[in-house]
């Protein structure tokens, strides 16, 4: 199994999709991670019920 798993996530700024790599290596995980669209800073929540289909949400820094 790879280490790093593309997951689609929308940009609660700019409202675009991008894949972000998560390490699934490293179990549930929280972690900054600007949009790869507008460049706004992003919190990336990661859980792994599932390491095969990680689940995110994505929410704005400073909210």
């Amino acid at each position: 199994m790879d280490a790093l798993i593309p997951v689609p996530v929308q940009c609660p700024h700019c409202w675009q999709y991008f894949d972000a790599l998560v390490d699934v290596s490293q179990g549930d995980q929280e972690y900054v991670e600007d949009c790869h669209v507008c460049c706004q800073p992003l919190v990336l929540t990661v859980f792994l019920p599932n390491p095969e289909t990680p689940e995110v949400s994505v929410r704005p820094e400073n909210e």
